[in-house]
C-alpha cells in the first residue's frame, strides 16, 4: 500500500499552489518556495535510493498507479479554473499576481505536462486522451507528437532539439528546443499525412487540431473572463513549458550517442540520460528522474522503472539541478567534468543519410 500511495506526494504541489492562489496575501509565493526551496533542501539532506519496487510484475498491472495519473486531469483543470476565477473576480497587487501565476505555472509543469508525458506513452485510448487534454490545457499539445516520434528516436544526437549540447547554456537551449521541437512536430505530422494519403485539412492532422483548440481556449478565456486573465493564463502555461524544457536540459545535457562511419547512431542505452535517485523527487515527479530506464524502454510504466549502475547520476535532485542550470558558469563547472566519455567523440554534423 505504501508503494502505491507514496506517489500522492506529487499532488502536494497543486495543494500548495491552490493555497497560494486562494490566499495570495499570505502565501502568494508559497508554491514557488515549496517547489524550489523546501523540496530541494530536503533532497540535499537525504540520500539517493536505488532500490526498485517490490514485486514489479504485479505493480505493472496494478490500476491504482494508473488512477493516480488520471487524477491529474481534474486536478490540473480545477487549479487553472480556480486561478482564472480568482484573477478575473478580485483585485490583486502586481506582486500577488506574479506569485499566483507562478503557482498555476508550476502545476502546469508538474501535473499538466509531466503526467501527460507518462500517459502519452501508453497505448490505451483513455490514457492518450487524458494526455492530450493535459497538454492542450498548457498550450503545449505538439509535445504529444514530437516527444514520442521525434525525441525518443533522436535523443542524444544533434538531430534532437530537446538534447542539450555540452557547453550550451540553458537559455540558448530554451530557444533551440522551443522552436526546434515545434518545427519537428510539424515535420513529423506532415510526413504522416503524406504517408497515409490524408489531406492537410482533415481530422487526421493533429497538429492543426491542436492549434485550433488551443486558440479556442485562449479566445474563450478572453471573451468570458477578460483578456488580462487570458494573458496571465498564457504566462502560467509558459512557466509550465519552461519548467519542462529545463528538465529536458538537465536530463540529456552533453550525453551523445556514438555515430558509425555510415552515419547511423548506436541504440539508446542507460548512459544517454541523467538520473537522480533521491526518493522525494522520484515520488513528486512519478519517477521521471529514472530517465535512463524510461528511454531504454519507453512503454515501461513509471512505478517499475529501475536504477542502473551504468546510468549517469546527477549530484543533486531535479529541483536543485534546475536552479543550478540558471547560472551557466556554475552548471558547466559541476556538469562538464561528469559527462561520460562516450559522448565526447560524436561529430556535430548532421548525417545526410538519416531522415
Amino acid at each position: 500500500m505504501i508503494d502505491r500511495l507514496k506517489y500522492l506526494c506529487g499532488f502536494s504541489i497543486p495543494l500548495v499552489a491552490i493555497a497560494s492562489i486562494a490566499f495570495p496575501v499570505q502565501f502568494a509565493f508559497g508554491a514557488l518556495i515549496y517547489a524550489f526551496g523546501i523540496i530541494p533542501l530536503i533532497e540535499l539532506l537525504s540520500k539517493p535510493d536505488a532500490s526498485k519496487i517490490y514485486n514489479a510484475e504485479n505493480a505493472a498491472s496494478d490500476r491504482v498507479y494508473d488512477m493516480m495519473l488520471l487524477l491529474g486531469l481534474p486536478v490540473q483543470l480545477f487549479t487553472l479554473g480556480f486561478f482564472l476565477y480568482q484573477i478575473s473576480s478580485f483585485e490583486f497587487s502586481t506582486l500577488q499576481l506574479i506569485g499566483m501565476t507562478s503557482a498555476a505555472g508550476i502545476v502546469c509543469g508538474v501535473i499538466g505536462i509531466n503526467i501527460a508525458h507518462e500517459l502519452g506513452h501508453r497505448s490505451g485510448k483513455l490514457e492518450q486522451f487524458v494526455a492530450q487534454c493535459l497538454l492542450l490545457s498548457t498550450q503545449y499539445a505538439h509535445f504529444f507528437v514530437e516527444h514520442n516520434h521525434g525525441h525518443h528516436r533522436y535523443v542524444a544526437t544533434p538531430l534532437d532539439p530537446a538534447t542539450a549540447r555540452k557547453g550550451q547554456s540553458l537559455y540558448a537551449f530554451w530557444i533551440q528546443s522551443l522552436f526546434g521541437s515545434y518545427r519537428s512536430a510539424w515535420k513529423i505530422q506532415l510526413h504522416s499525412l503524406k504517408k497515409k494519403g490524408n489531406s492537410f485539412f482533415s481530422m487526421h492532422n493533429n497538429m492543426l487540431l491542436y492549434l485550433v483548440i488551443q486558440l479556442a481556449v485562449i479566445g474563450a478565456i478572453g471573451i468570458f473572463m477578460g483578456w488580462f486573465s487570458a494573458a496571465l493564463y498564457l504566462a502560467a502555461s509558459f512557466i509550465g513549458i519552461i519548467l519542462l524544457e529545463t528538465i529536458n536540459y538537465i536530463e540529456h545535457y552533453g550525453l551523445l550517442r556514438k555515430q558509425n562511419a555510415s552515419g547511423n547512431f548506436e541504440r539508446v542505452v542507460h548512459g544517454h540520460s541523467w538520473n537522480a535517485d533521491y526518493p522525494l523527487g522520484r515520488m513528486m515527479l512519478f519517477e521521471l528522474t529514472r530517465h535512463s530506464d524510461h528511454h531504454y524502454k519507453a512503454s515501461k510504466k513509471y512505478q517499475v522503472l529501475e536504477s542502473y549502475t551504468d546510468a549517469p547520476q546527477l549530484p543533486a535532485g531535479y529541483p536543485a539541478m534546475m536552479l543550478l542550470s540558471l547560472i551557466p558558469p556554475l552548471w558547466f563547472a559541476v556538469m562538464d567534468a561528469r559527462i561520460s566519455a562516450n559522448g565526447e567523440g560524436l561529430s556535430q554534423r548532421l548525417p545526410h543519410n538519416i531522415a
